[in-house]
């Protein structure tokens, strides 16, 4: 199962906050799954720390991400451009394309985890949460 992160179920995950369900957390720790970061995340947290708005600075996230085998950066590119629903915001649109562009391009079962109504009431892919 492959796994995309919405930026704070990744910020919640990675700072232990108690907001982050159960099952958002378990699926973010089991090694055996593929999580995914897209690129619009790591600006977004960037944009928060920076605001003092999170505690998580990027170089920490970065440093997890280098350091778990099962963790990747996907880059916002033109097949996930060709995804980009139009229903959601720019940023939440992004990390449901990367999503459905994985799922639909790769033929791998997706799920995104995430707190986001929006992302949820949206249906455009499996939420976790």
């Amino acid at each position: 199962m492959t796994y995309v992160i919405d930026t704070h179920a990744f910020v919640w995950f990675l700072e232990r906050n108690s907001r982050l369900s159960k099952i958002a957390r378990d699926a973010l720790s089991d090694p055996n799954v593929q999580l995914v970061v897209p690129t619009i995340v790591l600006a977004e947290i960037s944009f928060l720390y920076a605001r003092n708005r999170i505690t998580t600075a990027l170089c920490e996230v970065l440093d997890h991400i280098a350091n778990a085998e099962n963790c990747i950066v996907y880059p916002l590119d033109e097949s996930v451009v060709e995804y980009l629903p139009a229903i959601l915001n720019i940023h939440d649109g992004i990390i449901v394309a990367t999503a459905i562009m994985l799922r639909d391009e790769l033929g791998e079962d997706i799920a995104l985890v995430t707190k986001d109504a929006e992302i949820k009431e949206s249906g455009l892919v499996e939420i976790i949460w």
